[in-house]
């Protein structure tokens, strides 16, 4: 008797992972991009004012910029990668499905 309640009991929980993911897709999964991408550009935007100047645009005088460098050393290569790359015409803001 015991394993058939452990059989249902896992059936049932599997259904609700099922449900759970099907209500995350339809409802939230569109928001949750949206928060990423905003994140991502948030801090691109700090560290382009913090460190701007390893790129070619200087706004905060240096001593700040170190100040803040121990904290943002992880995130420079990446961060230069993502702002110097080439874009395509596609990748604009407008064309995605938020926008509408």
């Amino acid at each position: 008797m015991q394993p058939d309640i452990a059989f249902i009991r896992n059936r049932i929980s599997r259904a609700l992972a099922a449900v759970r993911g099907v209500l995350y897709g339809a409802g939230a999964h569109e928001i949750v991009l949206y928060a990423v991408r905003l994140r991502s550009d948030m801090e691109s935007l700090f560290i382009l004012i913090t460190l701007g100047d390893l790129i070619g645009v200087p706004i905060l005088p240096p001593y700040y910029s170190l100040r803040l460098l121990p904290f943002l050393v992880p995130n420079i290569a990446s961060w230069k990668r993502r702002v110097l790359r080439e874009r395509d015409i596609l990748e604009t803001d407008g064309l995605d499905l938020l926008a509408g």
